[in-house]
């Protein structure tokens, strides 16, 4: 009876009417995709939807207690907010049961498309980098894993491949950059550089944003439907992949909700920002990514703001002010009076927003 007490103790009813709600949009707006396409059954993005999102919710039950048999306890920064100390312990590293299981389906899904095959590549490269960061943050027993600059190697290393891969498939046309009112900028060889900092540029700001509960993994299969949904009627097999990774992040969230039972780590997080990145590029919508990628733009812009600021203000003894109270920004807001919940619902919200602008711009 104890035990059952502590239980509904535990849970957070905000955390689950998040969820569910999220769970709605994302279901409703298929479905009405579905209706909008004239999709029958057989070839409906709900159906992969709802598989990759009730496969990663059903194995999340096995996986998070090997996770805690394996000792894969997450380290707390103290110098975060103190609130977020009490979840030491939590089992990270969830995206090793997040990435692979929506690849594979969106894969299968796509009847083994090329292109779904090169972007689960990539998103796998990434999903290995911030496997191995996870796991030296384990093994050092505190949050410091790969150092930055052999992370940011490896990271790039990954993103010239993907780049030349994807001229090689698609021809120097990718090279094109689409903006709305059907203005095309060839870019030539510039490409490279701006395909190049698109993945290293989402891996990254998906991995600042997976700092609370339910954030990184609502956000981003918000953004994957919405890029589903943009890219179908010109490149259906990589909207069913974007639609089961969609549903893979959603099955997380399951666990991941307010307050989490595992967290995704740079496993799940860099891998979520590498496909991102990857479609919008063999797709040819940098900017529709621009945009469906507010959220994690801010939250970048938000630490690099924080470190510019900091130095252009020390003193003569070296202390500089801080623009914000802790970055990245839902730090600051959760600093603010914020709760976790609120910032979620918030972000959620916001980015719902931006599928619809993306949705109005694109060409």
């Amino acid at each position: 009876m104890e035990g059952k007490s502590a239980s509904v103790r535990g849970l957070n009813p905000t955390g689950t009417v998040l969820l569910i709600l999220l769970g709605i949009v994302l279901t409703g707006s298929i479905l009405w995709l579905d209706l909008q396409q004239g999709r029958g059954l057989m070839n409906s993005l709900l159906l992969p939807f709802l598989v990759s999102t009730g496969l990663v919710s059903a194995i999340g039950y096995q996986a998070i207690p090997l996770l805690k048999q394996l000792k894969m306890g997450q380290f707390i920064r103290e110098d975060g907010p103190q609130a977020h100390l009490k979840k030491a312990g939590t089992p990270t590293m969830g995206g090793v049961f997040v990435v692979p299981i929506g690849t594979i389906l969106g894969v299968l899904w796509s009847r083994f498309d090329p292109d779904a095959i090169a972007v689960t590549v990539a998103s796998l490269g990434y999903f290995a980098i911030g496997g191995v960061d996870d796991w030296k943050s384990l093994s050092n027993r505190k949050n410091e894993g790969l150092t930055p600059k052999g992370k940011l190697l490896l990271q790039t290393a990954i993103a010239i491949a993907f780049c030349g891969w994807a001229i090689y498939r698609r021809g120097n046309t990718i090279t094109n950059v689409h903006l709305p009112f059907n203005i095309i900028i060839p870019l030539g060889v510039l490409f490279w550089g701006l395909a190049v900092f698109a993945l290293l540029a989402e891996s990254n700001a998906t991995n600042l944003t997976d700092g609370v509960d339910g954030l990184a993994g609502g956000t981003g299969a918000i953004a994957l439907a919405g890029l589903a949904a943009i890219i179908l009627p010109k490149e259906p097999n990589l909207a069913i992949f974007c639609i089961c990774l969609s549903g893979s992040y959603l099955g997380f969230v399951v666990h991941n909700r307010n307050k989490a039972k595992v967290f995704m780590g740079d496993t799940g997080s860099l891998a979520l920002g590498g496909a991102l990145a990857a479609v919008g590029i063999l797709t040819e919508n940098l900017w529709v990514l621009f945009i469906l990628s507010g959220i994690f733009a801010i939250e970048a812009l938000s630490v690099t703001a924080q470190v510019f600021y900091y130095k252009a203000t020390k003193d003569a003894e070296g202390k500089g002010k801080r623009l914000f109270k802790m970055a990245p920004i839902h730090h600051h807001l959760e600093l603010s009076g914020w709760t976790e919940t609120q910032v979620v619902g918030v972000f959620y919200a916001i980015e719902v927003v931006l599928v619809l602008i993306a949705l109005a711009t694109r060409f």
